[in-house]
């Protein structure tokens, strides 16, 4: 019985949990379960109820067609998905709607939330019907949301009223019948009785919800049932540009007095892309684009337009869930009130505040049509839908969107391949009335040729069929080209690239490369990217493409400016020489078969010239008065520079164009642009970033003036130079076997030479010991984490990623941990050695222990002096740096992650590194204050870890400042990209680590009396106030000292080495 209980407990659980989780579904995560595989039955128990409602949709309905696929046909045609639904301001509402955080946030005042509504036929009854109706049940998901759509029904039987900040949702479930009638122009009508659960109202308030105010309520808020809910959907019966309007109404059958009473609701929406569109509209498209091709102003030779027999394909493709860019009325000259109309679109506030500029204002194109002709495949018949998008409204609702109101425009038309011009008309808004809605035209292109002023792979435009009272200055719009967009259908009708400003980019390149020696030397040295062997010539340009094109962050080039900010750079190159975009058919031509591109051993100046394009954008504050540079000119390949000649589109400042007479098709192109690429070759000698320079040619007084830009890229890693870092880092890593295997002999023939000289064990510095072991055991710390998260994360990486995945570059890596440990433990070893002896010195002088060596005034010495020495360097620092704020520094490590360091925390690494350069300081402090009269350490031990100490600091004198952009963590010293340390402290540290070298050696060479005989005070020498530190007698001495040790000294020495 208990385990029944606790089974039905269980399973009560799991539903109330399934059915909370359905609760927030929407759009596929959120809004219920499919249709599919519903096996639910429908329950026809309000019919009379239906019947007295509908009586009015009744009395006009006439017979239906006996037709065996109606089911299907009405599931299919009558469900409609993300329409329009709207409400008087005053009086009931239906939902609440929740925007404080979007009021927080500033969402609201950007983009208004969206009123959407979807309905679904879910079930047509065979049974109950008659020769006018027809029973049909239905479900409807509405609401107000910022970020969401109804593309998924709800759960099927249920109700739900869901609200969270940011979305409101109401799911409606109706029975009804379906009928059929003349009125109207003939449409099809459903008029249905639902069944819900509504938020609840507080009646005769100010505030109809109070509890949206308070916390919690979107899991529990207050709901009633109703069932008084009527909706009626009209239908046009044939699918055509005039009749594609779905008008819906939904009331409240309660007395105004109820709580539940709602106002009146009205929706919009068209038909689904199933049902059947009907072009018969010839009369009215004549009206627009009689005679055809239309005499359109856009086109004046300036491109060459696509005729090919694909022109529907590539236009859907390019528009399908891709917006279209709105272009300021430029040309117009009238008054700014007529100079700013959105063409045939009604603006609303957040387009007025543009001023004409049309910023953020795109358009989609939706519900595209185009049915082949049979027997004329020259000529197509198309109908589809513009919509204009305010700004700041998202645009992937905006595309899904169905409702049809003043911002959309309903348009059919003719595309004939002899002139490539689709030409439309275009009715606006809900199609009420055939006259006065239907009175645009629509002419659409799509280029082949491309130019510095021409970028667009679709343009077009609107303007008024008539000059009435709503007519506007014809509104242009386009899409601009993308590279990797050109490709499939549109290659083949071989676009290409007219270059008109290669004479003006000489001229640049002449001014800006004088004749030198040094540039004659640099370009004898250095290699840059260049065209390669390959199997054709377009391939050769497809590849130096990829090369030249940078997607990469970038920062100023030079520390003038007040701060420094980070902008990300992204140029794409359009076309180079003769390709346009890239080659990405792996077949070339015969002709390219039989000659492949071969690499010249010498080539003549001219030769090394290509032209080139590219867009240039960057991102950022700094750069609002352009965000996108057309750019077109010249590339040397022999240099790896590129002199360009600039053009940024000035349309948006219409109001000023007129006082800049010098504009060529309103851009602003007297700007010049020079781009710096790193070499391929000895990248470990040059820094590999490319170096950027706009400026404008204008007088400082111009209003398109603009100051000059001179940047700095972040590293750049061309086409497959994975194998040049696995080589560095194989290089790298071979040279750091090397140096360990070295420090480690220094190490063992320390270990060797203390056996012998017993008597100076006890002068070895431990802090000195201690710096160099913390020095080894940090890299085994952050090493055996770093080898723990690769094994997790290699089941993830990518399989032709082999960065990480070299097993030589492995083999290495391991082999370093293995001689990082080794060092660590001998180093241990010395340490335990130097312990013991001077722990035996203090049992044999147990009453004398200041003649036993002791670290703490070393430590507190070495210890104040680098606390000092970092302060210095801090002020120093900051005082260098003072233009530039408290920044943080992110990179990603080498598992691929995320990493944020700040500015101090960066130098007190760094920091760290240079303690242990100076590894020898505590022992120079020591022999100072125990006044030496042995030698401890060997020359070969102390000469020789030094060297290893200072060999990374001349690599990194010669070598690139910034080699490694992937990896950070790489510098094992100091990291110039954090501009600690610079090439002075790659001279300076080297040469006070060597100092300090040379102060070990002097004060083992001399003792501490002759060393105070050739000064001329020994009072410099001595500590004030210290006590001399007096060395032990040796060992036959130590023997008479203390009993039994001659007996035993022999044993301690033996024993002791083997530990």
């Amino acid at each position: 019985m208990k385990n029944q209980r606790t089974t039905h407990f269980t399973g009560l659980l799991v539903l109330l949990c399934f059915g909370f989780a359905k609760a927030y579904l929407v759009d596929g995560e959120f809004g219920g379960r499919s249709r599919s595989g519903n096996s639910m039955t429908y329950r026809y128990d309000r019919m009379d109820e239906v019947k007295k409602e509908c009586s009015l949709v009744l009395s006009s309905a006439s017979n239906l067609r006996p037709a065996d696929d109606m089911v299907f046909s009405l599931r299919e045609e009558l469900s409609f998905v993300n329409g329009d639904w709207w409400q008087e301001s005053n009086g009931a509402p239906i939902m609440p709607f929740d925007d404080r955080d979007l009021a927080i946030n500033g969402s609201l005042s950007l983009g208004s939330p969206s009123k959407l509504v979807s309905f679904w036929v879910t079930d047509v009854n065979k049974v109950r019907r008659s020769k006018k109706w027809i029973g049909v049940s239905g479900a409807l998901l509405m609401g107000i949301t910022s970020d969401g759509l109804f593309m998924e029904p709800p759960y099927e039987g249920s109700h739900h009223f869901d609200m969270w900040p940011g979305h409101s949702q109401l799911s409606i479930s109706f029975q009804g019948v379906y009928t059929e009638s003349e009125k109207n122009g003939a449409e099809r009508v459903m008029c249905l009785l639902g069944h819900t659960v509504l938020p609840s109202r507080q009646p005769e308030s100010a505030e109809p919800w109070p509890w949206v105010e308070e916390s919690g309520y979107a899991n529990q808020p207050p709901l009633v049932q109703d069932d008084q809910i009527l909706l009626v959907l009209r239908y046009p019966r044939t699918f055509t540009l005039v009749n594609r309007r779905i008008r819906g109404s939904m009331k409240s059958l309660n007395l105004k007095s109820n709580p539940k009473f709602f106002n009146e609701i009205s929706m919009s929406s068209w038909l689904a892309a199933s049902a059947n569109y009907e072009f018969g509209s010839e009369k009215i498209v004549s009206r627009a684009c009689d005679p055809y091709p239309y005499k359109d102003t856009l086109v004046n030779g300036d491109f060459d337009v696509y005729r090919g027999l694909d022109f529907c394909n590539i236009l859907e493709k390019y528009t399908k869930q891709e917006a279209l860019t709105i272009v300021p009325n430029w040309r117009c000259n009238g008054t700014d009130e007529f100079c700013s109309k959105l063409g045939p679109f009604k603006s609303d506030k957040r387009i007025k505040e543009t001023d004409g500029s049309f910023k953020d204002v795109k358009l989609v194109i939706q519900d595209f049509r185009c049915p082949e002709v049979a027997d004329n495949p020259g000529f197509r018949r198309i109908s589809s839908v513009f919509r204009a998008v305010p700004p700041f409204d998202k645009k992937f609702i905006a595309a899904e969107r169905t409702g049809l109101n003043n911002m959309t425009l309903s348009a059919e038309g003719i595309w004939k391949s002899s002139s490539g011009q689709l030409c439309m008309v275009g009715c606006l808004g809900l199609l009420d009335s055939e006259r006065t809605a239907c009175r645009s035209r629509v002419c659409l292109y799509i280029p082949i040729s491309f130019s510095i002023k021409q970028r667009s792979i679709i343009v077009g435009t609107f303007s008024s069929v008539d000059g009435g009272a709503g007519s506007y200055f014809p509104l242009s719009f386009e899409k601009l080209v993308r590279p990797a967009e050109l490709w499939d259908q549109f290659t083949a009708a071989r676009p290409y690239y007219k270059y008109t400003k290669i004479n003006a980019a000489g001229a640049v390149l002449e001014k800006s490369e004088p004749f030198n020696f040094g540039n004659i030397v640099k370009k004898s040295l250095l290699e840059y990217p260049k065209l390669e062997a390959t199997e054709s010539f377009l391939v050769s340009l497809s590849l130096l493409s990829e090369d030249l094109t940078l997607h990469i962050p970038a920062v100023p080039d030079s520390y003038s400016s007040s701060f420094l900010t980070r902008t990300d750079f992204q140029m794409e190159i359009v076309s180079l020489g003769p390709l346009l975009g890239r080659n990405w058919s792996p077949n070339v031509s015969n002709t390219e078969q039989e000659n492949p591109y071969q690499d010249k051993a010498e080539y003549t100046e001219k030769q090394l010239l290509l032209n080139v394009s590219a867009e240039i954008a960057l991102s950022g504050k700094s750069f609002d008065n352009f965000s996108v540079l057309s750019v077109e000119g010249l590339y040397n390949q022999h240099a790896g520079k590129m002199y360009l000649i600039g053009c940024r589109d000035v349309r948006a400042s219409w109001n000023i164009l007129y006082e800049s007479m010098d504009l060529e098709a309103g851009s602003d192109c007297l700007i010049e642009v020079m781009v710096s690429y790193p070499p391929t070759t000895a990248r470990w000698l040059v820094n590999p970033t490319a170096r950027i320079s706009i400026s404008s040619k204008r007088n400082d007084d111009d209003p398109l003036y603009f100051r000059p830009i001179k940047l700095q890229t972040f590293p750049v890693v061309y086409r497959g130079q994975r194998e040049d870092i696995l080589s560095r880092r194989g290089v790298e890593g071979s040279l750091r076997i090397l140096t360990l295997s070295f420090a480690i002999a220094c190490i063992v023939s320390q270990i060797f030479y203390i056996r012998d000289n017993v008597e100076s064990v006890p002068y070895i510095s431990l802090v000195m010991l201690g710096v160099q072991a913390v020095g080894y055991s940090l890299p085994l710390i952050t090493g055996a984490e770093a080898i723990f998260e690769k094994m997790a994360s290699e089941s993830y990486e990518n399989p032709g990623y082999d960065l990480e995945k070299s097993q030589a570059i492995r083999v290495i890596d391991y082999t370093v941990k293995l001689l990082v440990l080794v060092a660590f433990s001998f180093i241990l070893r010395l340490c335990q050695k130097v312990w013991r002896s001077r722990i035996r010195l203090l049992t044999r002088a147990p009453l004398e222990p200041h003649r036993v060596p002791n670290d703490k005034r070393v430590l507190l010495t070495t210890l104040t002096m680098h606390v000092i020495g970092y302060a210095l360097v801090l002020v120093v620092h900051s005082l260098t740096t003072s233009h530039r704020p408290l920044q943080t520094e992110k990179f990603i490590d080498s598992s691929g992650k995320s990493q944020t360091l700040r500015e101090w925390e960066t130098e007190l690494q760094e920091y760290m590194g240079l303690i242990q350069d100076f590894f020898l300081l505590p022992q120079v402090i020591g022999n100072y204050i125990w006044q030496l009269r042995c030698k401890p350490l060997r020359k070969f031990y102390y000469i020789g870890i030094t060297a290893v100490r200072l060999l990374p600091h001349a690599y990194d004198f010669v070598r690139s400042p910034i080699p490694n952009p992937y990896f950070s963590e790489e510098y094992e010293f100091v990291n110039p990209r954090f501009d600690f340390f610079s090439k002075f402290g790659d001279i300076a540290i080297p040469v006070t680590a060597a100092v300090l070298a040379v102060m070990v050696y002097v004060q083992q060479r001399w003792n501490y009396e002759k060393i105070s005989q050739t000064l001329t005070r020994q009072s410099k020498l001595l500590p004030f106030g210290s006590k001399v530190y007096e060395r032990l007698p040796s060992m036959s001495v130590e023997a008479e000292l203390t009993s039994g040790v001659n007996a035993t000294a022999g044993n301690e020495k033996d024993d002791d080495d083997a530990n």
